[in-house]
């Protein structure tokens, strides 16, 4: 019997580790860091210092394609895959900014999630070739014959067969794409350099799993090889589609994948813009909907073994793709985004947070994941409708530590279940907690804030005469300790600093189910002049609009009328000084005759002090040229007020006393050019 046993845990050992595809019962949540051009807002620097913040509500963050694609790009033109030279400054940083990020963002216990392209390829300079990249002693390449027979339908083989090159014999195993090459994942060298490619980003980068893009590109089966080859903890595929092949795709994989629950985002879309709160019934897998039957079920419902795939499916409500761009119709939710993250926040699975629902509406996220979190759900937690029609709909989910009812919509429903009260509530959501949980609640999460704040305190208690005993100074509350208060008090919090509130439940004379808050006021922001000057083009009328990807702007369409002019060399200039704030990287100008009239084209990545040239009118736009030889100051001049030197792309590098010079205050410094306040300077 022990040489059995011997023998059985050998052969155990001997098998490969399977890669899990996403944890069970895993309870966290995740941001997608970026939408389409956040090269600002996505900036690894710029992420790294959230990561506090971050870290409070997000296990994990997903991050766009983090190599360099030869020019600005959001990474879905993939031209590198290996780490050397400059092959990781990407468009939202340098590779040490990427390592740094990541590595702060593993110690505040945030795991990062990369974004592979692996269907398809960037070439260098003609339609089949790809670049050599040394690794760690080994070149990796792939060839013209790693390219799909069938790419480009067909083009590229007649382009290839003209001018001397070989594709693969074997078509495309997926749907095809005609922006770049399709690669052939039968081909063991596709399969070689990628299975490097991923291992790299777990051992060497940092990452903790992967985020495929374009699953329906390629083969299932190939996503299982390269994950049971690198093994990453998490990996959720982009299997956009709206019936069971997500499902189909998921057991294609071996499970070694999640995937992103596109039905239940479908759901959400429908019911929001249709006005329909009933559609969310979809993701609970309510056979009959406004009289059609509708059998491709979200992940998360019942419909699909019980739940089973609950485990796999990562929920989200918007993304880079669906949200609504500025020159790009999409297929955006069009209103109540915080009643789509609410029903988003509330249910099973793993949601996926975007960024400007982030940005927009924090406060509200903040505090919903708070309740969340309270209740114990995890991606694999049960729920069932509790009440829905036309205009509202509430669904309760159980977690490991209580149930949380979540109700949206524009109309009004109050639970007839007496063992439920609400602790959350805004814009046509409101959240309730399971008085089973037996804890104090504070709906203001931690965080900056301006000004005085109301914070609304709440007993989550079975116990109809529970109270609060809370204090302010960081202290524990107790019978003897703090003030004492009836559940449902407001009570006001000023920002003049920091202020620990701790809130505690209070049975008799103890003391139970204490949460913390930590509020504090905004640091100051430091902020810079920026002068635009703009030669005078004989316009009867001149208007700047000025936007940045980070919400800077000076109004709405035509922007500010300019009528400010000064002289500089015998030339006219009109001009306007902005002052910014040093975290914008960089902002867009468009000169214009005003609304309705004549317009220049977009002057983008302005950094500095400019002076520009309108010139010849094109496709109804004029051209604009950047006059290099103004805006260099004189470096010797003694300045009034303290000295900020900042980087041309805005990092406050030093702050000098009054009555230095520019030439003292860049001593020491590289040669480029400097921002020293607001005006520019060269060394």
């Amino acid at each position: 019997m022990k040489r059995i046993f011997t023998s059985l845990m050998m052969m155990l050992t001997a098998l490969p580790l399977l890669a899990q595809g996403w944890p069970k019962d895993y309870d966290g949540v995740m941001l997608q860091g970026f939408y389409w051009d956040s090269f600002n807002q996505s900036k690894w620097t710029k992420l790294e210092a959230q990561a506090d913040e971050l870290a409070r509500y997000f296990s994990l963050v997903w991050i766009p394609q983090s190599a360099n694609c030869g020019g600005q790009s959001m990474g879905y033109d993939d031209l590198y895959w290996f780490p050397g030279d400059d092959r990781y400054n990407s468009s939202f940083g340098t590779e040490a900014q990427l390592r740094s990020m990541i590595s702060t963002f593993e110690q505040k216990g945030i795991g990062t999630i990369a974004d592979v392209v692996v269907n398809h390829r960037k070439n260098v300079s003609n339609w089949v070739d790809f670049p050599a990249e040394s690794y760690k002693g080994v070149t990796y390449q792939l060839k013209s014959t790693d390219i799909c027979a069938n790419d480009d339908g067909g083009d590229t083989k007649k382009w290839a067969t003209e001018n001397g090159y070989s594709l693969s014999a074997n078509n495309d195993t997926g749907e095809g794409w005609g922006g770049m090459r399709d690669l052939d994942h039968k081909s063991t060298n596709v399969q070689n350099n990628v299975k490097a490619y991923v291992k790299m980003l777990l051992e060497d980068l940092g990452y903790v799993g992967f985020r495929y893009d374009m699953v329906k590109g390629y083969s299932a089966e190939y996503t299982a090889m390269y994950n049971n080859h690198a093994k990453p903890k998490f990996s959720v595929g982009e299997c956009w589609d709206a019936t069971k092949v997500i499902r189909d795709w998921i057991d294609g994989t071996e499970k070694t994948s999640a995937a992103f629950d596109f039905q239940f985002r479908y759901s959400v879309r429908n019911a929001i813009n249709n006005s329909n709160w009933k559609e969310l019934g979809r993701a609970n897998g309510n056979q009959n909907i406004s009289g059609t039957n509708y059998p491709n079920w979200p992940l998360v419902s019942n419909n699909y073994e019980s739940g089973a795939y609950r485990q796999y499916a990562v929920t989200f409500v918007e993304n880079h793709d669906t949200e609504k761009r500025s020159n790009a119709a999409q297929d955006p939710i069009k209103k109540d985004t915080l009643a789509a993250n609410a029903f988003l926040l509330a249910m099973p699975g793993t949601p996926c947070v975007f960024l400007t629902h982030w940005i927009d509406c924090k406060r509200d996220l903040k505090a919903m994941i708070d309740v969340r979190r309270a209740a114990g759900i995890m991606n694999t937690s049960s729920y069932e409708t509790t009440a829905d029609n036309l205009n509202y709909y509430a669904v309760t989910t159980t977690g490991k530590r209580g149930k949380l009812l979540c109700v949206v919509g524009t109309g009004a429903y109050t639970p007839t279940d007496n063992n439920f009260v609400k602790v959350l509530q805004g814009y046509h959501y409101a959240y309730y907690l399971d008085k089973g949980l037996e804890t104090a609640w504070a709906d203001l999460s931690s965080g900056e804030y301006e000004g005085t704040q109301e914070v609304m305190l709440t007993a989550v208690s079975k116990n109809s005469s529970a109270q609060l005993v809370y204090t302010t100074d960081g202290s524990a509350p107790s019978a003897t300790n703090g003030t004492k208060v009836a559940s449902g008090t407001k009570i006001s919090i000023p920002m003049n600093g920091e202020t620990t509130l701790k809130v505690g439940l209070l049975i008799g004379s103890t003391v139970s189910g204490i949460v913390t808050r930590t509020y504090s006021k905004p640091q100051a922001v430091e902020t810079r002049d920026i002068t635009i000057y703009v030669k005078d083009p004989g316009w009867s009328n001149m208007y700047f609009y000025m936007w940045s990807d980070e919400g800077e702007g000076n109004g709405g369409w035509p922007g500010k009328k300019i009528t400010a002019k000064t002289t500089v060399n015998g030339v006219q200039y009109y001009y306007q000084t902005f002052t910014l704030p040093t975290t914008l990287a960089n902002f867009n100008m468009v000169f214009n005759q005003g609304s309705g009239q004549r317009q220049t084209v977009d002057v983008t990545g302005i950094s500095s002090n400019s002076y520009f040239i309108i010139g010849s009118e094109a496709n109804g736009k004029f051209s604009v040229t950047k006059d290099e030889t103004l805006g260099i100051e004189a470096m010797t001049a003694k300045s009034t007020a303290l000295l900020k030197v900042y980087t041309i792309d805005g990092h406050l590098l030093r702050v000098l006393p009054a009555g230095t010079t520019a030439n003292e205050a860049l001593n020491q410094l590289r040669h480029g050019l400097y921002i020293i306040n607001g005006k520019k300077y060269v060394k």
